[in-house]
C-alpha cells in the first residue's frame, strides 16, 4: 500500500545537472523524514541526503555543496537536485521513508560519463 516512486535519472556528461523526484503514497508524507540513498555496482548502499518534516536538511560529505534536497508536502514529493555531477555519482538512487516500517522506492539510474 505504501509506495515510493523515483524518477528523473538518466545518462549525462560530467558537470551536468539532474533533478530526481520521489513521489510517495500510502503514508502521511508531511510528518516523515525522507532520505536519498545510492548504490553503485559492487558497492554498499550509501546515504546521500535527508530532509525532516520541518525542512531541516543533512548531507553526506560527497553531496555537500553540489546536491540539494527539498520537499513539496502538497505534492507528497521529495526532490534531489544534483549539480556538477561526477562519474563517481553513477549509481541507482533510492528514496526512503519510515512510518510503521522502512519503505524504499524501486530506484532510478543515474549514469555520469567523463
Amino acid at each position: 500500500q505504501v509506495q515510493l516512486v523515483e524518477s528523473g535519472g538518466g545518462l549525462v556528461q560530467a558537470g551536468a545537472s539532474l533533478r530526481l523526484s520521489c513521489v510517495t503514497s500510502g503514508i502521511n508524507f508531511s510528518i516523515h523524514t525522507v532520505s536519498w540513498y545510492r548504490q553503485a555496482p559492487g558497492k554498499q548502499r550509501e546515504w546521500v541526503a535527508a530532509i525532516a518534516p520541518g525542512g531541516n536538511t543533512n548531507y553526506a560529505d560527497s553531496a555537500k555543496g553540489r546536491f540539494t534536497i527539498s520537499r513539496d508536502n502538497a505534492k507528497n514529493t521529495v526532490y534531489l537536485q544534483m549539480n556538477s555531477l561526477k562519474p563517481e555519482d553513477t549509481a541507482v538512487y533510492y528514496c526512503k521513508a519510515v512510518s510503521r516500517a522502512e519503505y524504499w522506492g524501486q530506484g532510478t539510474q543515474v549514469t555520469v560519463s567523463s
